[in-house]
């Protein structure tokens, strides 16, 4: 008997999270801003992270490339902050780090300078890179954990 595959044939849509933006960052009213984040599919997010992989033949310190087995060993590189910052980047619909005059007011010419620009306090920067990362679900959400701390001071 053949089983319905009907339950995993999902429509892929887009969603949009809304959370609160720092606390530094207010509206012309003083009231706090909302960021919305687009929650991105985990291959756009492995791509993103293999955009970022570098893979070359591992050398000796004269030069040879090391072979264990008859194979030629190769040595893996990832610059996994860029990643991260490109995955915010691509993650924030509001505010668009990749909107021109945001970058040219910045003056950026590479998206993953911005979250560290837009955001340049460390504890802002810290709160948007868990805030993303959590709805994307790469990142525990600790928020109850949060809250007994708190409850308990």
């Amino acid at each position: 008997m053949k089983k319905n595959l009907s339950y995993f044939m999902r429509e892929q849509k887009e969603e949009i999270v809304k959370v609160p933006a720092p606390e530094n960052f207010k509206d012309e009213n003083g009231n706090p801003l909302e960021m919305e984040i687009k929650v991105l599919s985990a291959d756009t997010i492995r791509k993103i992270n293999e955009n970022y992989r570098t893979r070359r033949i591992a050398l000796d310190k004269s030069g040879h490339p090391y072979i264990n087995g008859g194979e030629v060993v190769f040595q893996s590189e990832s610059d996994n902050g860029k990643a991260f910052r490109h995955i915010i980047v691509e993650a924030l619909v509001y505010p668009d780090l990749k909107d021109k005059e945001m970058m040219d007011f910045y003056k950026c010419c590479d998206i993953t300078e911005m979250p560290l620009k837009v955001f340049s306090k460390q504890s802002e920067y810290d709160y948007v890179f868990r805030t993303v990362m959590t709805a994307l679900g790469m990142l525990e959400n600790n928020e109850k954990s949060d809250e007994l701390d708190e409850a308990k001071n």
